[in-house]
């Protein structure tokens, strides 16, 4: 049998329990922002999160209610649109990494960390500018003084 065309891995589960699998990893990422999973398992989470930031940045109801129905938790969701998407702003994307840890002594997996690149502890989130009357601003002249108006200042 040829694996030809077939995306994703499979991890020996069935369909329901895959898609578990990966609400359970990304709502324990937004929640403590940092896990340390199997690195098969990463490399499924980071697409599957980073679509999720693109929705949230977008923040509308329509994207808040696919986050809410791709996490677990409502709590997790409200988190990801409203505290950590408008950190993450800056970038368009690469908004996760995935660094390899140890090895697990039991079965010699590959463990990897999977985390927000920007330090979301220390980026406050962005509140909207004051906006100041245009009555308070100074206007300038709008032309130079003549000579005439020179000479008779000076008398």
């Amino acid at each position: 049998m040829h694996r030809h065309g077939y995306k994703g891995r499979k991890f020996g589960r069935e369909r329901d329990q895959r898609e578990a699998l990966l609400k359970g990893l990304a709502t324990s990422l937004v929640i403590h922002e940092s896990i340390e999973t199997t690195l098969p398992k990463a490399k499924e989470l980071v697409p599957f999160l980073e679509k999720l930031i693109t929705k949230a940045k977008k923040g509308d109801l329509h994207n808040r209610r696919q986050i809410v129905s791709s996490l677990d938790t409502l709590t997790s969701a409200h988190k990801l649109v409203d505290e950590i998407a408008p950190k993450l702003n800056t970038r368009v994307s690469g908004h996760l990494r995935i660094e390899r840890t140890v090895i697990r002594r039991g079965d010699h997996a590959q463990l990897a960390r999977v985390s927000f690149v920007d330090d979301l502890k220390a980026a406050p989130v962005a509140k909207k500018a004051a906006v100041k009357p245009a009555a308070a601003v100074p206007k300038k002249p709008s032309r130079k003084p003549t000579v005439k108006k020179a000479v008779k200042e000076t008398k």
